[in-house]
């Protein structure tokens, strides 16, 4: 994962819907304001909970409410809809969160699936070496500490470092800390010494306490299948969804009727137990993965059955349909492209994310090639998916690892290999608060009495919209029109998720589901049961949520206006 240095959100406030608007222009908020805005907000109204809340909760660890559970859902049947029901080409999965272990070892998960882990010796915070942004400053150094009353003598090392601008005492405060926690009441500090340092990682950015030298930690949770923990029934928690496919690949290929190139993909869960979980559900100890494995043909078989391979177009990536002679570049493009479009379908548009092409160093040894499809979030730039050229490693990985052949024959092609694979693995989870942060909105509205007043709303794309349209009656003691309203609900029901609310004032109810972000508002009044004159009998008002505009609108058309814009 690559912070790519702090960027605000720059993207369109209604996350791509085009309802027409005129939206004012609002004041920049600060990135940790506005964060702790949509924390709130989630909580509030339903999108997110801490797991565990009454026991005090549980780090790293989320519980997604009524609203945030549509939410997830809409996000996962779109994708899932995208990738099997839309192509021909691809196949699904559902695979057990438990495997054999000898899988992990295959991978190379059970020996290099690991982060560097360091320790505050001031706090016992652990932090991750690699995530430290390299700091500046003049390093304090003491041999140890001298209690004033007692005369007890500590001779333990220690280190703080002070950053420029900071007093020499903050430093030594720290020290006076770290003694007094190791029985030195009244600590005197001995030996003290200052060296000037650059671009060091050693001291918690936090307190500038000295750290622990980094040691490696296994992310796998690790458990036992059966009633005896011994070393023989260990067993781990997937922590992610790819190898389930590449172990099933030949019994997929062989059941579903697909040739190369064609791809498998799965949603479910993945455990990681991460050092530091952080940013509120972005880095998380449960998550789940959307991740699809395209298998293709080697450039050399494209090159023997075609005569040569393609190469990436210079106007940009290549577009349906696919060729016969693409190789891995080709697909590995076409993929990225696929995939930036899928966001732009939901609401994500191109100015609001950033894609970030790995350098030769950074990728993993197998790999030829990958893109990071970053957001922006409030918090950082950061990745939402990557797609990756891994060759044929997984496969021949576990070909070798289990003596079972993972060859492919190609009749076309007359060739028999190991197929290569172009991987586009997305977080179900990050993608859910890019997609909170990018539709979270306020802006100053004048109420019916003319007063000012700010309205918060989210500007979630029609399709992922956890609830896509809210029916009112007017008065919820009128019965007849409590009746019509009652009807309304159960006309749009079986189509999209629909929410009925008669309590409250009209404009409270509104501003409710602006918080809900449900894009559209049916209300029906008494123009609608025929009291103020045929002419408008049958219609309601349909309230547009990101402009506020309101029109009337046939009961009998509702479906055909609101089916195209929700799914």
């Amino acid at each position: 994962m690559f912070l790519r240095g702090f960027h605000l959100p720059t993207g369109v406030p209604n996350g791509g819907f085009s309802d027409p608007m005129s939206q004012p222009a609002n004041p920049p908020q600060k990135p940790t304001e506005r964060m702790e805005k949509i924390v709130s907000l989630c909580k509030r109204r339903g999108f997110i909970f801490q797991s565990s809340e009454i026991y005090g909760g549980i780090n790293g660890f989320w519980d997604y409410g009524p609203l945030g559970a549509e939410l997830k859902r809409n996000v996962k049947e779109l994708w899932w809809k995208s990738m099997t029901k839309m192509r021909e080409d691809i196949v699904g999965l559902d695979a057990s969160i438990i495997m054999h272990p000898a899988i992990w070892k295959a991978s190379g998960h059970c020996d290099t699936f690991a982060d560097p882990m360091v320790d505050c010796l001031l706090t016992k915070k652990r932090l991750r070496a690699d995530q430290i942004e390299p700091q500046s400053g003049v390093a304090y150094f003491w041999s140890g500490a001298k209690d004033e009353a007692t005369g007890k003598e500590l001779c333990e090392p220690f280190s703080a470092l002070l950053a420029p601008g900071k007093p020499a005492e903050s430093a030594r405060k720290v020290a006076t800390q770290f003694y007094s926690q190791r029985g030195i009441q009244t600590p005197v500090l001995l030996g003290e010494r200052t060296e000037k340092v650059e671009n060091t990682t050693g001291y918690n950015p936090e307190n500038g306490a000295l750290l622990t030298e980094p040691r490696m930690f296994n992310l796998m949770f690790k458990s036992h299948a059966g009633p005896v923990e011994t070393e023989d029934n260990v067993v781990y928690l997937r922590p992610e969804t790819a190898q389930a496919i590449f172990v099933q690949f030949k019994n997929v290929l062989e059941t579903s009727r697909q040739k190369v190139p064609f791809g498998i993909a799965q949603i479910g869960k993945a455990f990681r137990n991460e050092i530091n979980p952080r940013n509120y559900t972005f880095r998380s100890r449960e998550f789940e993965q959307m991740e699809l494995e395209f298998f293709i043909k080697p450039d050399e078989v494209v090159e023997a059955q075609c005569g040569a391979v393609a190469g990436l177009p210079e106007n940009g990536a290549p577009t349906d349909p696919p060729q016969a002679n693409w190789g891995w570049q080709v697909w590995h493009g076409y993929w990225v492209e696929q995939r930036m479009r899928w966001y732009e379908s939901i609401g994500l548009t191109r100015d609001t994310l950033e894609q970030y092409w790995q350098k030769k160093e950074e990728l993993a040894h197998y790999a030829r090639a990958c893109v990071d499809i970053l957001y922006k979030f409030p918090f950082g730039t950061q990745e939402l998916e990557g797609i990756a050229a891994r060759g044929n490693f997984d496969l021949s990985q576990h070909q070798t690892h289990s003596g079972k052949s993972m060859e492919y024959f190609d009749q076309e092609a007359k060739a028999k290999y190991v197929p290569h694979v172009i991987e586009p693995s997305a977080g179900v989870d990050r993608l859910l608060l890019a997609l909170l942060c990018n539709a979270y909105d306020e802006e100053e509205v004048t109420d019916e009495k003319g007063n000012k007043e700010v309205r918060t709303v989210m500007r979630f794309h029609p399709r992922v919209a956890p609830i896509k349209v809210g029916v009112f009656p007017l008065l919820k003691n009128k019965p007849v029109l409590v009746e019509k309203a009652l009807e309304v609900r159960d006309l749009l029901r079986p189509f999209m998720n629909v929410f009925y609310d008669d309590g409250g004032a009209i404009g409270r109810r509104y501003r409710r589901q602006d918080e809900a972000g449900t894009p559209f508002g049916v209300t029906i009044d008494f123009d609608t049961i025929g009291e103020n004159g045929p002419e408008l009998e049958g219609t309601v008002t349909l309230r547009h949520r990101d402009s506020m505009t309101q029109e009337r609108v046939k009961i009998s058309e509702l479906l055909s206006i609101l089916l195209p814009q929700v799914q």
